[in-house]
């Protein structure tokens, strides 16, 4: 657990279309803050990296399947999912220019430079809410993390994105039989009721647990195949 007592330096402070975004430093780590509230820090990762891995695991054997991933953060799980050779296409939706320009030659390069060599590897810099409802290209596996959960988003205009039209939306970008995870610091069973509800099949978390308090999870649903 994370105790370093000295004060958070700012590396970097911009302002955005949709507020504030800060990145800063505390002792070792690299943290990023939105209009004022924590959305994360390079402490550890695992929930990140379950992100992929739980979608990868829920998927049939197709081969090179493609990954959207929403949210490009500090990079963990772009990172790994570049790891794995399985993943054919891997595109990371990022609203934040602040957030990859500190990813291209900023601070949080040494996370994720190799990664964004990768040649499956593509940044889009657009909204991810409006990128769901609004592109055609499909995909196998979305891993959204763009918010605390369903239940605590960072921006208002988010909520949209777990309601059912939002939730249509993903479906739509899913090829038959793939899969929708999503990363949430609390379960949300009224977010499971909402996948099966919007016709996901097989809904369940997964859990990551945490040091103090109620633990990080992984909503994941399937769309019919």
């Amino acid at each position: 657990m994370h105790t370093d007592t000295t004060a958070p330096v700012v590396l970097d402070r911009r302002e955005g279309p949709y507020g504030e975004v800060v990145l800063r430093r505390h002792g070792e780590l690299l943290q990023i803050i939105a209009n004022g509230c924590f959305l994360m820090d390079t402490s550890d990762g695992r929930s990140e990296r379950l992100l992929v891995d739980a979608a990868r695991d829920a998927l049939d054997d197709r081969r090179s399947p493609a990954l959207l991933i929403g949210g490009l953060g500090v990079g963990f799980s772009l990172a790994h999912a570049a790891q794995d050779p399985r993943w054919g296409r891997i595109s990371v939706v990022e609203r934040e220019q602040a957030i990859i320009d500190w990813h291209r030659g900023g601070p949080l390069a040494e996370l994720s430079g190799s990664a964004l060599g990768d040649t499956r590897a593509q940044i889009l810099h657009t909204d991810l809410v409006a990128y769901m409802s609004g592109a055609t290209e499909t995909y196998d596996a979305l891993c959204l993390d763009i918010d605390n959960g369903p239940d605590w988003t960072v921006t208002e205009g988010n909520n949209s994105l777990y309601s059912p039209a939002g939730l249509a939306a993903c479906k739509a970008r899913l090829n038959p039989g793939g899969v929708l995870a999503v990363w949430s610091a609390q379960p949300s069973s009224a977010f499971d009721d909402a996948l099966r509800n919007a016709g996901f099949q097989g809904v369940r978390t997964e859990e990551i647990p945490v040091a103090r308090g109620v633990p990080d999870v992984v909503h994941l649903g399937v769309r019919a195949a």
